[in-house]
Formats: C-alpha cells, sequence, structure tokens
C-alpha cells in the first residue's frame, strides 16, 4: 500500500489512442514492421514524489481480416506540492 503523506493529492488522468494506423495505411495495418507501440504522458502538473499510476485498455476492436486496434486510459494519483506552504531556504 503507498501511503500519501500530504493532504496534497493530486489526480490527473487521460486517454491515448495507441495507434491509428487503419486510417493511413501504417506499419502495424499492413503486417509490417514492429508489433508494439509505446506513448510519452505528460501530466498537466508536477507531482512531488513518484504517483501511483492505473493503466487500463478502453477499447479493442478486431477482426478475423484486420489487425487489432488499442486506446488506453490511465490514471495518476499522488502527492503535488502545496501552494500554501512556502519554501523559505
Amino acid at each position: 500500500m503507498k501511503r500519501i503523506s500530504s493532504n496534497t493529492i493530486g489526480m490527473d488522468q487521460g486517454t491515448l489512442e495507441l495507434f491509428s494506423d487503419f486510417q493511413d495505411g501504417g506499419e502495424m495495418w499492413t503486417g509490417t514492421g514492429p508489433r508494439k507501440v509505446s506513448r510519452a504522458v505528460e501530466f498537466s502538473e508536477a507531482f512531488t514524489a513518484q504517483p501511483m499510476v492505473q493503466v487500463s485498455l478502453t477499447m479493442w476492436d478486431m477482426g478475423s481480416d484486420s489487425n487489432a486496434r488499442v486506446s488506453a486510459s490511465w490514471l495518476a494519483i499522488g502527492d503535488v506540492a502545496d501552494p500554501e506552504q512556502w519554501d523559505l531556504y
């Protein structure tokens, strides 16, 4: 269990379309190229420590005559800076 020591907890979330190669005939749609995809996620505000992040599939589209398409959503929860707390030194 991760215990958050601060009274200030931040949550950020988003959804990523992992690929849309079906729209433009990209590598994954035509059956060539690497079979993996990675995306960087930029939080809307900085966490003060590494947040807990949950990732889940939000769309899985597949058929017998085409490659699978996937979207994923993420949720990050963790400590954020307290705007009322000052750094004096």
